[in-house]
């Protein structure tokens, strides 16, 4: 397999203006360690690499360091890490849910609302075939949770065919079939491009699972960037949804963790799983210090990050390699 590296010179050295120069080499193969590569890369042609493979690779703020070093912990099991019970809580409160819980990934989160709205063996969940939970949770809900997914053709916009989704719908009339126990999408959807989820798809799509009785679970991961995007609060998105769950390791910038809302008998169960999943920490406060900070200052930002990702779209488009 053949590797096309591109690195891109001078972001941002304007406030007013964009320059890039773009540089091509194919490899064969990337080291084990690709910053390393592109660092070393860089400095053999006389400039600095960004890091722009993933929000993931986002460094905590020195505000999210201090609060870390700062954090008031206890033992979270207990439940009586006050930091983690009032990140929680502002975080249900942010999404107009009446409860959260604090978990390492949104892997985990994601897993977490699947087997508590598909408790019953033989559930069925449906989600776009372009979907992380899909692609790239290694089969979880069917590994671990026994789900069986049913996945739907992504449209360009991240959306799928509605009156597909409701042919796909299987209850307890036929003996042979798995039931249709919930409906997952993911908003932002990554791999259709970051596409934002409209507003009036959400709301048809809520209509017609309320009609049939199955619950939405919300991948979110991504959720502010669809807030800021639509410049509407993050609780109007997901009004109408049972679960939700977001990362506060991307582009908000805190070092790790998710959020899964939904609530109060949602989340008990949910805290419960959690433990079964190895998923229950002890003073973990000191990392969800920074998450409280990122809730706290980090989400207005976004309108930055998506100004300069337009604008190194646009310019990518417009040069030539050297």
């Amino acid at each position: 397999m053949l590797i096309r590296v591109s690195m891109l010179k001078g972001l941002f050295q304007h406030s007013n203006s964009v320059r890039l120069v773009r540089y091509d080499r194919t490899y064969s193969r990337l080291p084990a360690n690709p910053k390393t590569f592109f660092n070393t890369m860089g400095s053999k042609i006389n400039i600095r690499a960004v890091d722009l493979r993933s929000d993931t690779v986002s460094k905590p703020t020195e505000e999210m360091r201090k609060a870390m070093f700062e954090a008031v912990v206890g033992d979270d099991v207990y439940g009586e890490d006050p930091t983690v019970n009032a990140m929680e809580e502002k975080a249900a409160a942010i999404l107009g849910k009446e409860s959260g819980l604090f978990v390492p990934s949104g892997t985990m989160a994601n897993l977490l609302a699947i087997m508590v709205h598909c408790s019953q063996r033989g559930s069925e969940m449906i989600c776009g075939e372009m979907s992380h939970t899909f692609l790239f949770e290694q089969g979880g809900p069917a590994q671990i949770a026994g789900v069986q997914i049913w996945p739907l053709p992504n449209k360009p916009d991240g959306t799928f065919d509605l009156d597909a989704m409701e042919e796909r719908v299987r209850d307890h009339a036929d003996d042979h079939e798995p039931v249709t126990s919930l409906i997952c999408v993911e908003n932002t959807q990554n791999w259709c491009g970051g596409k934002v989820l409209p507003l009036k798809w959400l709301d048809d799509l809520a209509t017609r699972a309320k009609q049939l009785s199955i619950p939405l679970h919300m991948d979110g991961a991504r959720l502010f960037n669809a807030a800021v995007y639509l410049n509407v609060p993050a609780s109007r998105i997901v009004r109408d949804f049972a679960s939700v769950a977001f990362c506060v390791s991307k582009g908000l910038g805190a070092p790790v963790g998710a959020i899964l809302a939904g609530n109060r008998d949602f989340i008990r169960k949910g805290r419960r799983l959690r433990k079964a999943l190895g998923g229950g920490m002890r003073q973990v406060g000191i990392i969800a210090a920074a998450g409280t900070i990122a809730l706290d200052s980090m989400v207005q930002r976004l309108v930055e990050d998506h100004r300069r990702a337009n604008a190194i779209g646009k310019g990518e488009g417009r040069v030539q390699p050297s």
